[in-house]
């Protein structure tokens, strides 16, 4: 499995400046190259190397390589979508590979840079440094909005042993509680939700502020950027919260030899309804897809198997007895069956219902014929 491990670089003021001018000239170079590919409406990388590479290498000074590199980057770019001519910001992210890259030791990067190469200190976390005897030698180098440089590596981690198993943790994923196990474990969206909040009104008044300096005729650059600021603060923790859930379910299906029933995310925010502003608000500020990925990625990682399943109706269904009807459903957090009267917590249903449909999906008997899910 590929995985991308975030270093921090720590250069000094003259390795900064370098490692400045190479990020501009690089993207300066991209958008000739667009431009070019643009006009010509070209896109294999053949072709552009053709009329391009020398031209780079004399009218930005980079080396074969950074030029090569820059070619591929706008081909790669200009392919998604030839109806618009590629854009690279001046600090945009760059790729660095092994010929243009290389770690000495334990703690420096060599990187190409327009003054030379430069040997970079660097830190990282104890996972970071678990996975990093896997890197495969590609990485962006990224400067942040902090000013902070950051290498992104490539990893090749290789996958854990499955854990043979026909029982499966039930997950059930929401916005109130962002996941409920089969278990009774309940992750609650409170702290996201909060921070949310915390962060939309923040906009809002930085909003008003640069409303107000453009009527005053004034460029509100500095409110803008402190906007973006905070929009990367609440990913940032909503990553990291995000983050731990998955850790957590994925130890405790390890630690019990079963496997993780998901629902299947595909359209869920076409299902999901929401009344009102805050409703909806809530809805798009969770990152269903992100909290879903790493629960995959970490229980592959840990042998874990997982298992997704159809989510209609698991909150309606009782696990108790199979009836299946709408009233079910008493209130967001509320469950009791018309059938049988059984109550529980609605999250708490669906993560059952969950568990099951998972549990069935792979102890089923395969009738000849059939074809596969």
């Amino acid at each position: 499995m590929k995985l991308t491990v975030q270093i921090q670089l720590l250069p000094d003021a003259k390795q900064a400046k370098a490692l400045h001018a190479t990020v501009e000239r690089i993207n300066e170079a991209c958008n000739w190259i667009a431009a070019e590919c643009f006009a010509r409406k070209e896109a294999n990388q053949f072709h552009v190397r053709k009329f391009a590479y020398k031209e780079v290498r004399e009218r930005f000074g980079l080396s074969s390589q950074m030029a090569q590199l820059a070619i591929k980057a706008v081909c790669d770019a200009y392919k998604r979508d030839k109806s618009i001519k590629p854009k690279f910001r001046t600090h945009a992210a760059i790729v660095y590979d092994q010929r243009t890259m290389s770690f000495k030791g334990p703690d420096r990067a060599s990187l190409w840079t327009l003054a030379g190469r430069e040997l970079i200190p660097y830190v990282m976390g104890k996972y970071q440094a678990e996975q990093f005897t896997h890197a495969k030698g590609q990485a962006d180098l990224v400067l942040r909005h902090d000013g902070r440089w950051f290498l992104l590596v490539t990893v090749d981690v290789p996958d854990a042993a499955p854990i043979p198993t026909t029982n499966f943790l039930g997950v059930d994923f929401g916005v109130v509680n962002l996941a409920t196990t089969e278990d009774g474990d309940k992750f609650s969206g409170e702290k996201i939700d909060a921070t949310r909040r915390h962060y939309g009104q923040r906009r809002k008044a930085l909003g008003r502020a640069a409303g107000a300096k453009r009527r005053a005729g004034r460029r509100p650059k500095n409110i803008r950027r402190a906007t973006k600021r905070t929009k990367a603060k609440e990913a940032r923790f909503r990553k990291h919260e995000n983050h731990c859930i998955a850790k957590k379910i994925v130890a405790t299906a390890k630690g019990t030899g079963r496997g993780i029933g998901l629902e299947d995310l595909e359209g869920i925010r076409d299902r999901v309804s929401a009344r009102g502003g805050e409703q909806r608000n809530r809805l798009s500020g969770w990152a269903f897809f992100q909290l879903r990925t790493f629960v995959e990625y970490k229980a592959t990682l840990a042998g874990v198997p997982v298992a997704a399943v159809d989510p209609r109706n698991t909150s309606r269904t009782c696990p108790e007895c199979g009836h299946c009807e709408k009233a079910n459903r008493k209130s967001q957090s509320e469950f009791e069956c018309r059938a049988c009267g059984h109550r529980s917590h609605a999250d708490l249903v669906g993560a059952r219902i969950i568990g099951s449909r998972a549990r069935a999906s792979v102890t089923a008997p395969k009738h000849a014929g059939s074809v596969p899910a």
